[in-house]
């Protein structure tokens, strides 16, 4: 009787147990399944006094992809989740900005069958945490209109002039074609050219951004600084390799020091001075980090916008081209592009790899293009 007794309490545990976890899988179900709304939670504390708000930031943070790298004492690391703690950390150390943080994470699943959310936004206000929710990104096509209206439902609109800072982290953004840039979503195709549409929905308010920093690799093309800079006065990218969390990010924190002149390209200058410093420092490879102001670049990117766009064309026609046998190159490498203008509106800053056959390089231009093998000759004026 006793033994019956025993198992009877047993099986009514299990029993529960077994219900308990039913309806926190049904619970977590239908949350994945629930509408996707803007500000789930509405966890939003209101600050008063707007007036002290006198920058503006916004990090794009790209996560869907092969991120893990280890550093100099050999802990393996998550390169999207370095950059994410560094950009709460300049939210909280700002006491005069606002900063929205907009990250896109890999798709994943609870038990195998229940999708979760795969993007997450904060929001800081004055070094405070006003709202954090996950959301459902875009899984078809590249269209940050979610994001576009919690940043506009949300932004400081005090009537004084703001600086506004657009930051966005990931692997390199393709110049055309596009697809397999999320692993999640090897079909959803981002370009350049969809990175200027989403610049475009965030600076509606005020036309172009005063800086934009463009944390990947070959950002600094003619191609991409022109798109780019048509809604950016100011530019921060690399022409070769770029880690994505390898930004120095002190000086973006306490902007009401570090920028209280108002003087962006100074600020930009030594912003890219420092995070050189930091790569030279921590890495072998190559190094350059640029400074492009927009404005006064205008006549090199006309210059060569033809020949570029013929490059592009025949590249895009050729499918049947040999990757390897495309590569990228010093723009100053190739006659066509090494012009009078080229060196107007850039500061550079660089450091030849340690190793390889361009050890000796002593420069760079600070713009980079595409160099093939096909025609056997370079695209002429």
């Amino acid at each position: 009787m006793l033994i019956n007794y025993i198992r009877f309490i047993i099986s009514t545990k299990y029993s529960l147990l077994l219900r308990g976890t039913g309806c926190v899988v049904l619970a977590l179900f239908l949350c994945s399944c629930g509408a996707n709304l803007p500000l789930q939670n509405k966890t939003l504390q209101e600050d008063k006094d707007l007036s002290a708000t006198k920058y503006s930031i916004i990090f794009f943070i790209h996560g869907d992809g092969n991120y893990a790298y280890h550093d100099n004492n050999g802990n393996e690391l998550n390169a999207d989740e370095v950059t994410l703690e560094n950009a709460i950390k300049v939210a909280e150390q700002n006491p005069n900005a606002e900063v929205f943080i907009f990250h896109q994470k890999p798709r994943m699943h609870f038990l195998f069958f229940f999708p979760l959310r795969d993007g997450e936004f904060y929001y800081y206000r004055n070094g405070k945490l006003i709202a954090n929710e996950t959301y459902w990104r875009d899984k078809e096509i590249s269209n940050f209109d979610l994001e576009a209206e919690v940043y506009n439902s949300l932004k400081v609109n005090n009537n004084q002039k703001m600086i506004n800072v657009f930051l966005y982290f990931g692997h390199e953004i393709p110049e055309y074609g596009g697809t397999d840039y999320d692993e999640s979503y090897p079909d959803r195709a981002f370009t350049v050219h969809d990175l200027a549409s989403v610049m475009k929905l965030f600076a509606n308010n005020f036309s172009k951004f005063d800086l934009t920093v463009l944390s990947t690799c070959y950002g600094g093309t003619p191609f991409t600084i022109g798109k780019l800079g048509r809604f950016s006065k100011t530019i921060v990218a690399s022409p070769d390799n770029l880690h994505l969390s390898y930004f120095d990010f002190h000086l973006m924190a306490r902007l009401d020091i570090n920028l209280q002149d108002g003087d962006v390209p100074a600020f930009a200058k030594r912003f890219a001075q420092k995070a050189f410093n930091k790569l030279t420092n921590d890495v072998q490879t190559t190094v350059s980090v640029v400074v492009y102001d927009v404005d006064r670049v205008q006549n090199y990117l006309h210059s060569i916008n033809k020949v570029y766009d013929q490059t592009l064309n025949y590249l895009k026609e050729e499918t049947q081209i040999s990757m390897t046998k495309i590569e990228h190159c010093d723009c100053a490498d190739i006659p066509a592009y090494k012009l009078p203008e080229m060196n107007e509106g850039i500061e550079v800053f660089f450091r030849s790899a340690r190793f390889g056959r361009l050890k000796n390089k002593q420069k760079h231009s600070g713009w980079e293009c595409w160099k093939y093998e096909s025609l056997n000759e370079q695209p002429k004026n």
